[in-house]
């Protein structure tokens, strides 16, 4: 007797392979796996997409932006060495106040303009890297050695009014450094810091403006 297969038991074994077939797909069986969290068409694999390297790669930055950390890391560490000296020095507590503003203000900034400079893979300014070059004269509103010495030999009046003046060339010449940033460099990070300079450090010369006027 040939027996033939019911319309239903066929059509069952059809579904089941149907989902079977389903399974396998959405298990990656052509080892193609999607994170549907991520969304739509995005790839997982061994090997990093070229737009997750970019995202684990430094950020933007061009020459504009290395000269502008190269040089602000050690103009700023001279103002806060400039800013050390008037605990034990200055007379003026307005001029005190003023020193620790800048220290407060600036030791980060040497921390993220550091940072910085390594992930682009440059080099950190060594500390006194520039005090030779200083001693025949200074760039960007630095201090010379000379400058720095009489500074340091200064109390009382004498050195408030020596302090402000050699600040105000001293911010002076940050403030430069920094318009040239916020004209030319590409980091959004670098020229946002450029940005903040301009607006603190311009607002401290015109004090300590109206505070030279006080010591006079």
């Amino acid at each position: 007797m040939i027996r033939t297969r019911s319309p239903f038991r066929r059509t069952t074994v059809l579904a089941a392979a149907s989902a079977a077939a389903l399974v396998l797909a959405a298990c990656g069986g052509n080892g193609d796996n999607r994170d549907n969290s991520a969304g739509p068409g995005v790839h997982h694999s061994d090997t990093a997409s070229p737009a997750a390297s970019a995202a684990a790669s430094p950020g933007q930055h061009n020459a504009a932006d290395v000269a502008f950390a190269e040089g602000m890391v050690p103009h700023h560490r001279q103002a806060v060495e400039m800013a050390d000296l008037a605990p034990g020095r200055a007379r003026s507590a307005e001029v005190k106040k003023l020193a620790a503003d800048i220290q407060r203000a600036q030791d980060p900034e040497i921390e993220k303009l550091s940072g910085w400079l390594t992930s682009w893979g440059e080099d950190v300014p060594a500390a006194g890297a520039m005090d030779h070059s200083l001693h025949g004269g200074a760039s960007g509103g630095m201090m010379t050695m000379q400058e720095m010495d009489q500074l340091e030999k200064a109390s009382g009046k004498a050195f408030d009014t020596a302090f402000l003046e050699m600040m105000i060339k001293h911010h002076d010449g940050a403030v430069a450094m920094a318009r040239t940033e916020k004209a030319e460099g590409a980091s959004p990070d670098a020229k946002a810091m450029a940005d903040a300079i301009v607006t603190s450090q311009s607002a401290e010369i015109a004090q300590m403006h109206e505070l030279l006027l006080g010591t006079s």
